[in-house]
């Protein structure tokens, strides 16, 4: 290379440094966020080797990620568990592909969750998938690749405060009547609630102060530094966090300058850039105008669990979608893999139903904002606003048997009408304001079928009553 075309390269490199270094705005940083509109939850561990079960009983209470404190496993014999986990299904590709042929833009994995367990090649334990397991890989790299591949964003769950092994962790208190019917269950209860939650002397050998200093804070500057680039942060359960600790944290994430970060890190001083509504979507009372993100399971669990077939219809979960973006939320629904690391058939016959979906209807999804007219009883309403004009996407739920669908509460003059799948134009009528549209006599799609209508003028969201009641934001356990 001679001189001029490396002080060429060099000036490219230092403007583009700069650029990448300048700060963002808020709305700059939420946008990839707010147009995706749905995402992939992914939690993964030692958990799943249990599968709900321990010592012949079915784990009484809550997800089967949270098996090792509810039946309060000692700590040695779950790092005996973790020596059985050996994910040789483990395909990213495959787990990035589902996701985008589902429609998601982003993917969250549990990089470690309450029970302390590392999904990645960590320094600062060897209570990860690399020292304590026969697998010996880091699972996050291939995933990080594979994102990076698929065009999916990144994002890492962790567990800042709760750690059930690596000793200092805090662990919230469980009555062992959630687990399984131990004889020693007064004496166990009476040993929790004098140790705040714990229940095995091995989880307190160290300090709470300490486990941050010597296990959180580098693990997340591992996760911060050799994954890429990393879309969300996503704290879970700030059980005895204090502020101190949360700035520890927090100041880790400065090698990633936007990155997104939820509510969670410690209340209420870290607020986060997104509320996170937990099983739950919210009512129209509780938006306020503030990002938020519904995360939830298909079935009654975020961790696999062999017993639990409480799995939601493709219905249920194509509906959710379009209610939550029509209040303008986000969808993060949870896969529980395997032991194996594959994804259960009924999970990956729902993420199907999803993509085959969203191949036809998307545009009513992506980059679409709440719409808050008055709640009709046929569906949910998505809307963009652009150009002086604004496109309103009628999600119809119960497709109307007299070929008309009528919308209440519009008061902008309409431009055009027709269905969103194949452009067939549909004729109205005005009246005040409410319009009435003339529909094809069968449903395009048995579960949502939509109408794409343009109106004059720029609607812009209005919460009137809404923000009236709190969201109800944060874990349900």
């Amino acid at each position: 290379m001679n001189l001029k075309k490396l002080l060429v390269f060099l000036v490219f490199c230092y403007a583009s440094t700069s650029v990448l270094a300048q700060p963002i705005s808020q709305d700059e940083k939420m946008k990839w966020w707010r147009e995706a509109r749905f995402g992939m939850f992914i939690h993964f561990g030692v958990y799943a080797q249990m599968a709900g079960e321990y010592k012949g009983h079915q784990q009484a209470k809550g997800g089967a990620e949270w098996i090792m404190n509810r039946m309060k496993v000692p700590v040695s014999e779950y790092k005996e568990v973790a020596k059985q986990f050996n994910p040789v299904k483990f395909n990213a590709d495959e787990w990035v592909k589902m996701a985008k042929d589902a429609g998601m833009k982003y993917l969250i994995i549990t990089a470690k969750h309450h029970d302390g367990f590392a999904l990645f090649d960590s320094k600062a334990s060897d209570w990860d998938i690399m020292d304590a397991t026969p697998y010996k890989k880091d699972l996050l790299k291939p995933l990080a690749d594979a994102c990076k591949k698929y065009g999916v964003k990144l994002g890492f769950y962790y567990s800042q405060a709760q750690d059930w092994v690596n000793p200092g962790g805090s662990a919230a208190r469980k009555l062992m009547a959630e687990g399984w019917p131990n004889p020693d269950s007064t004496k166990i209860d009476d040993y929790t609630k004098e140790h705040k939650g714990h229940w095995d002397p091995a989880q307190e050998t160290r300090t709470f102060a300490q486990y941050i200093d010597e296990v959180a804070v580098p693990q997340v500057k591992e996760l911060m530094t050799n994954y890429g680039d990393i879309a969300v942060l996503w704290w879970d359960t700030p059980t005895n966090m204090t502020d101190e600790a949360a700035l520890k944290l927090q100041e880790q994430l400065k090698k990633q300058p936007h990155i997104i970060t939820n509510d969670r890190l410690k209340r209420p001083n870290f607020p986060g850039d997104t509320k996170t509504p937990e099983q739950k979507i919210p009512d129209l009372s509780e938006l306020d105008g503030k990002d938020w993100e519904t995360c939830m399971t298909m079935n009654g669990t975020w961790g696999f669990r062999n017993s639990d077939t409480r799995w939601k219809s493709s219905e249920t979960l194509i509906r959710n979608l379009v209610d939550i973006a029509s209040k303008g939320g986000n969808y993060l629904l949870n896969i529980g893999p395997k032991p194996d690391g594959s994804f259960p058939d009924a999970s990956v016959e729902r993420l199907k139903d999803l993509g085959n979906w969203m191949k036809i209807y998307s545009e009513a999804i992506y980059a679409t904002e709440a719409s808050l007219l008055p709640s009709q009883n046929w569906g949910r309403v998505t809307r963009k606003t652009q150009n002086g004009k604004t496109t309103l996407y009628l999600s119809v739920f119960g497709w109307p048997k007299d070929g008309v669908l009528n919308i209440n509460g519009l008061n902008q003059e309409v431009i055009s009408a027709g269905m969103l799948q194949n452009g067939e134009k549909l004729k109205w009528d005005k009246n005040g304001n409410q319009v009435t549209i003339k529909i094809p006599s069968q449903a395009p799609h048995a579960v949502a079928s939509v109408i794409k209508v343009e109106v004059k003028g720029e609607m812009k969201t209005w919460f009137g009553e809404s923000g009236k009641e709190k969201m109800k934001t944060g874990a349900l356990d």
